[in-house]
């Protein structure tokens, strides 16, 4: 009797064994689906915007560069201002003050950024003063604020826009499209959020005897119409530098 009573409660154990192994397994493939959603879902948060952006532009192929946005009307008066700091170069990260919200001249830092990238957000843009150098060299650089950044619609207009400036290599594409801050200095004058930038040598509005001039016009909104407008205006040779990449 004793003996059937061990058989008995060891088949009892052995019971409980298998189902607390069953169990066990059964949680260990949970976790392991549950790691694969989460992992899925990481992916496919990080692919979602590239695709978006890419299916958005789509709609631009087909545009012309005057077509996307807001008309040029939206925009102000082009304004100029007489200009200082061509070859007035400092370190990367030393202070940099300009008066001007955003600045299109001045003291800038030795380096300046390469001509493939077109558009920026405020996580990955250049420093103001490396900007500046670009502007030196011919870029136009346009600069759009919070409110623009914010906005789905305007952002789709900027990646149009600066899709049609893409070329790497033709120099007539000295363009960027770069966020300004509030770190970076006071906002734009009321009821504007984009601002177009260009340093000029002798361009249609610089002073007498050609003297160097900074160039701004703003916009309430990104346009096309206007910054082809303002680039015919003051193309790249237009510049202290023009011929640096």
């Amino acid at each position: 009797m004793a003996k059937k009573d061990r058989t008995d409660r060891q088949a009892v154990i052995d019971s409980i064994r298998k189902k607390q192994a069953g169990a066990e397994k059964r949680r260990g493939f949970a976790l392991v689906g549950a790691c694969i959603v989460v992992a899925l879902v990481i992916i496919g948060a990080a692919a979602y915007q590239p695709i978006k952006d890419w299916w958005d532009l789509r709609s631009y192929d087909s545009e012309s560069i005057d077509a996307i946005g807001a008309p040029a009307s939206d925009c102000g008066e082009i304004t100029t201002k007489k200009a200082s700091g061509n070859q007035d170069h400092v370190e990367p990260g030393t202070p940099l003050q300009y008066e001007d919200s955003p600045p299109a001249f001045g003291q800038h830092y030795n380096v300046w950024d390469s001509i493939s990238r077109k558009l920026y957000k405020a996580s990955d843009r250049p420093d103001v003063g490396e900007l500046v150098h670009n502007l030196e060299h011919g870029y136009t650089i346009l600069w759009y604020d919070e409110t623009v950044a914010a906005s789905d619609e305007m952002m789709d207009d900027l990646r149009g826009i600066a899709s049609k400036k893409s070329s790497t290599t033709n120099l007539r594409d000295k363009f960027k499209a770069v966020p300004w801050t509030s770190e970076d200095g006071d906002p734009f004058p009321s009821g504007q959020h984009v601002a177009m930038t260009h340093w000029s040598v002798g361009g249609a509005d610089a002073g007498q005897g050609g003297e160097q001039v900074g160039v701004f016009q703003y916009c309430s909104a990104p346009s096309g119409e206007a910054l082809d407008e303002f680039m015919k205006k003051y193309p790249y040779m237009d510049s202290p530098e023009p011929t640096v990449l």
